[in-house]
């Protein structure tokens, strides 16, 4: 069966996916990316171009000899994998854009990426990592995923906090999303302090052959929110 890539977002780590990957993992390959700079590889230099990180994880598939691949990829994953299904096209069967956009500058979001960089500078890697791991939640820190979240965010150094805050500023892939042409699926929830309703939906009418699903009662991370219902939408999608 397809193997079924999994690319993380900005302070996320590749353990986060545990629940998909003990959901999926008896029936078909899942390959928990850590990006450069975070989670397992927060000892490597992150990078600071959204094509950075997927050039990287493409070269690792590669490396891994994977020859065609389910894509899912989580809010600056989100932007990662979008790069990756045009690049890598001829190998990516059915993509997720799950909880992200497709303009890196965030409109909307809970602050500026300005706000972060300099809140970092001033509270440190590991609380802004902290404090910013609770906006994932609707019910911010007091949230039973919370914890083990924030752990893997806390992992991250400053110098990678930067760069993947430059990573996702320089970015826009508005005017590329026509040219995505796989089946595609856009996973969302209302309660998301981070990608607002409007960049969901230029997703959604942008993309050719796209659906969508909201999930009610979540914030920015439904996949530890509500892992069932995220893992049914999934298993209904791939299938």
């Amino acid at each position: 069966m397809t193997p079924l890539v999994l690319v993380h977002g900005f302070l996320g780590g590749g353990a986060q996916w545990q629940g998909q990957v003990d959901a999926f993992g008896a029936t078909r390959d899942v390959i928990a990316v850590d990006l450069p700079g975070f989670g397992a590889n927060a000892h490597l230099s992150a990078l600071d171009t959204i094509v950075g990180f997927a050039e990287y994880v493409i070269e690792r598939l590669s490396g891994l000899g994977v020859e065609r691949y389910h894509l899912l990829g989580h809010s600056m994953g989100g932007m990662i994998v979008q790069d990756m299904a045009r690049r890598d096209a001829g190998r990516v069967d059915q993509l997720i854009l799950y909880a992200t956009g497709a303009t890196g500058v965030l409109p909307g979001r809970f602050e500026t990426i300005q706000e972060s960089k300099d809140r970092a500078v001033q509270d440190g890697p590991k609380p802004t990592a902290r404090r910013i791991a609770a906006t994932w939640f609707l019910d911010r820190d007091s949230a039973p995923g919370f914890e083990p979240c924030a752990t893997i965010a806390e992992q991250a150094s400053l110098d990678a906090i930067y760069a993947g805050l430059d990573a996702m500023e320089a970015w826009s892939g508005a005017d590329k999303l026509p040219a995505i042409s796989q089946d595609t699926l856009v996973i969302w929830s209302q309660g998301d302090r981070s990608y607002g309703w409007p960049q969901i939906e230029q997703l959604w009418t942008s993309i050719p052959n796209c659906s969508l699903a909201v999930v009610p009662g979540c914030a920015h991370a439904i996949h530890l929110e509500k892992p069932d219902l995220f893992n049914a939408v999934l298993v209904d999608f791939l299938r």
